[in-house]
Parts: structure tokens; C-alpha cells; sequence
């Protein structure tokens, strides 16, 4: 029997500014792989990481995320759902153009403590994890499609976010929700009932349960992670992409850790 779901892992450094979430992208795909009974498509080679700015990130990363969308169009052409395990979330710059073409209508959750949505204009820190979102919805062009509609962007458990960020995601009509205020019955509402495309990166949880590579306070818990996604009906989960786990991280066990982004991932396969 065909399974329904094609798991994608990212392994070429993508802007990474530690090491650890590489390591991490590959642990979390190995026990995808077990707990789903499906083999990896593995994309890149990992490279050390490098604390550089945006404009020399990007061109390093071409042939990883060229890989991670011909891997994506190859899964949605199949008929499956896309599992992605990667490293940051500027690896999605080479998933959100074709979630767009080949899913118009989806919302996307993006459930994150940061917006990701500043420009090479905005940005202070030069980091391309953070303009990853803001290059989808057409705000820069990074070389690698854009054609997401802001309008239709969720970020949820946002809440540090620059000022200037956060008038340009006003501006652009993506809706934030704070963690107080990300309910599985207010993220239910605002979706309506469309398909939904899910993208997670671990900080956006309060450290110390998922190790990411920022640690931002007030964050959501696990059980608040796993009820949105028990919320969401059946069949409306068109691809997922966990993101940012920071493996080696010797405050929590890596096992731990492991065991609970399968636990939280399990409440979408049903």
C-alpha cells in the first residue's frame, strides 16, 4: 500500500548560524521515518555554520533549496503530503512559492515566535531566517518565487517582533496572534474551513521543552502545539514543516526532546 505522506529532511546549511539544527533536521527525520514506515529524501550536505549576512547566506544556499522545491513538487505530484524536518526557516524559501502555485487557497500556519517578515531594508540583523516569509508574500525577491498571499498567513504564538516588522506585516494583512490569543477555536475561525499548510519552528514554544536556536519567554506549551493541530479537520493538512530544533542542546535531553515533537506531530496523523 501507497502511504499518503513523503517525508523530505534538509541537510545543506541554509543561512544556519549554529550547527545544531542541521543535526537536529536529521534526527527529527530518522524517527519520522520510523514512526511512518517511510524512507527519507534527503536534500543537501551539511556545511559548518557561519554567522553571515543575508546576501552571502542566499547564494550558498541555491542548490539546497532548489532541492527542497523540485522534492516538494515531486511529493504533491505523487499525491502525498509532504513531511519536511528542516534545519531553519529560511529553508522555506524553496517551499512557500510552490505551496502557492500548487495550493492557492491553503492558509498558512506560521507557528513561530518571530514574524520572519522583514526585507533586506528592514532587517538589523542581516539574518535571511528572518525576511524568509516576507520573500514568499512578494515583499523582496529572493530568486526563488514568491505568489504567497499575506492575507492568507496565520503567524501564530508571534511576539518578538521588530517595530518596523510589525507594521509591515499590518500593512500586508497577515494576521498575529499572540500565544494568549492562539486557541485551537480562534485558529479554527479564522481558517474557515480552508486547507491549511503548517509551518513550525520549536521556538515557539517556552524554552525549555524543545531546544531552538533563539529562547524567547511566554512562549506556548507542547499540549497548546498538539491542540491546534487535533482541531484541524480531517484531510485539510495539505503539507507540514517542522523547523529549528537545536540538537545538542545540553539543557534538555535530545531524546526528550525527539519524543515530543513526534508526540505533538502524531495529533495531525489521524
Amino acid at each position: 500500500m501507497t502511504s499518503p505522506y513523503s517525508l523530505i529532511v534538509s541537510q545543506g546549511r541554509v543561512a544556519d548560524r549554529t550547527d545544531g539544527a542541521l543535526v537536529g533536521a536529521q534526527r527529527v527525520g530518522a524517527a519520522l521515518s520510523t514512526l511512518l514506515g517511510l524512507d527519507q529524501t534527503v536534500i543537501g550536505t551539511p556545511s559548518p555554520a557561519v554567522t553571515d549576512d543575508w546576501s552571502a547566506a542566499l547564494p550558498q544556499a541555491e542548490e539546497t533549496l532548489h532541492g527542497l522545491r523540485d522534492a516538494l513538487r515531486a511529493a504533491l505530484d505523487a499525491g502525498a503530503t509532504p513531511i519536511l524536518a528542516t534545519n531553519t526557516c529560511a529553508a522555506s524559501l524553496g517551499t512557500l512559492p510552490t505551496v502557492a502555485e500548487r495550493h492557492p487557497d491553503a492558509v498558512v500556519l506560521w507557528i513561530d515566535a518571530h514574524g520572519d517578515f522583514n526585507t533586506p531594508d528592514s532587517t538589523d540583523s542581516g539574518y535571511l531566517g528572518g525576511m524568509v516569509l516576507a520573500a514568499a508574500c512578494g515583499l523582496w525577491d529572493s530568486g526563488h518565487g514568491a505568489g504567497l498571499d499575506p492575507a492568507q498567513v496565520i503567524v501564530v504564538g508571534g511576539r518578538d517582533i521588530d517595530a518596523t516588522e510589525g507594521e509591515l506585516l499590518e500593512e500586508a494583512g497577515v494576521t498575529v496572534l499572540a500565544p494568549a490569543d492562539s486557541t485551537p477555536e480562534r485558529v479554527a475561525e479564522l481558517i474557515a474551513g480552508r486547507p491549511v499548510w503548517i509551518h513550525v519552528d520549536w521556538d515557539v514554544l517556552e524554552p525549555g521543552f524543545i531546544p531552538a536556536a533563539y529562547r524567547v519567554a511566554d512562549g506556548l506549551l507542547p499540549h497548546e502545539i498538539a491542540a491546534i493541530f487535533a482541531a484541524l479537520p480531517a484531510g485539510s493538512v495539505k503539507g507540514v514543516e517542522l523547523a529549528e530544533f537545536e540538537a545538542g542542546d545540553e539543557e534538555v535531553p535530545e531524546r526528550v526532546s525527539v519524543e515530543l515533537i513526534l508526540e505533538t506531530f502524531q495529533h495531525l496523523v489521524r
